[in-house]
């Protein structure tokens, strides 16, 4: 057995979790030369490249992504397993890293990491903040936090916060300029903030409830945006109508400084949720993550 190429796999796995070799090297506290002399050595020994390097990019060629498929199971097995004989002698460990769109934090995941803090001091929370739908286990994460509705059927989902609407705000000086839309009809005679969806390319329609009907609304605007407190932003300063969930802005429409529109068309959202892949036993630090959850939502 090949035990220098055993023992840079997980070096080659960093590089294409984090799509780089700097980045790679910060998470695993090396100079990003060890870094690149690592994966030298493994496509020496396979004797083909893993990654296409450009000046700008780093990217996984077609025989690096047939060994990172491979090795990336087995090595979060083995990263597992270890972390469960350390737990049987103390408290969960390690790094928990979670894939989170953005508005978790604020919706539901500041007071549970800041339990976590108190509770169990041996194990790192890492939030990766991504509005894509990525896929958790190809990127070495240990979990992901999306709306329900957003989530794979295969994996294990536990809820983060009850269901929730999603509203239409605008701020009361756009308003009083411009005046409130009273039907989805009028959003074509409004300034609606839109949001660019990563994945697709594409402007995201605001979804609606319309005489018990869903309803997919196209708008349009002079700003575009790619997640919602940069649509909060703009919506307190006047720019135009923002479609966010109703928790974001709760305390801006408290206190006046944005106004609820067009509230009997407003949809209900499943909530957020924690998902990751089924296995047979979960990771200690996981468990503790998840247990924290139920226990703060009792």
């Amino acid at each position: 057995m090949d035990r220098d190429l055993l023992t840079h796999l997980p070096i080659v796995a960093a590089v294409a979790r984090r799509g780089g070799f700097a980045a790679a090297a910060s998470e695993l506290g090396m100079s990003a030369s060890a870094v690149s002399h690592a994966v030298r050595l493994v496509e020496e020994r396979l004797g083909q490249p893993l990654f296409a390097r450009t000046t700008r990019s780093v990217a996984l060629t077609e025989a690096g992504r047939s060994l990172i498929g491979t090795i990336t199971p087995a090595l979060q097995d083995i990263h597992d397993r270890i972390e469960r004989i350390k737990a049987v002698k103390g408290r969960p460990s390690g790094l928990l890293r979670i894939n989170a769109s953005r508005i978790s934090l604020p919706l539901a995941l500041t007071r549970v990491i800041a339990a976590m803090a108190e509770r169990y001091p041996e194990v790192e929370v890492e939030i990766f903040s991504d509005e894509r739908l990525t896929d958790i286990i190809s990127e070495g994460f240990d979990a992901g936090i999306r709306v329900g509705e957003m989530i794979a059927q295969d994996m294990v989902a536990v809820r983060l916060t009850p269901p929730f609407r999603s509203v239409v705000v605008a701020s009361p000086a756009y308003i009083g300029r411009f005046g409130r839309p009273n039907t989805l009809a009028d959003l074509s005679d409004h300034n609606c903030i839109g949001y660019r969806l990563i994945r697709s390319g594409g402007l995201y329609q605001w979804e609606f409830v319309e005489d018990g009907r869903d309803v997919a609304v196209a708008v349009n605007g002079q700003a575009i945006v790619t997640e919602s407190h940069s649509a909060i932003e703009l919506a307190i300063a006047g720019v135009g109508l923002a479609y966010v969930f109703e928790p974001l802005v709760k305390a801006e429409i408290a206190s006046g400084r944005l106004v609820h529109l067009l509230s009997d068309y407003a949809v209900t959202e499943a909530g957020l949720f924690l998902y990751f892949p089924r296995r047979a036993e979960l990771a200690p630090k996981l468990r503790a993550f998840i247990d924290t959850v139920r226990q703060l939502n009792r």
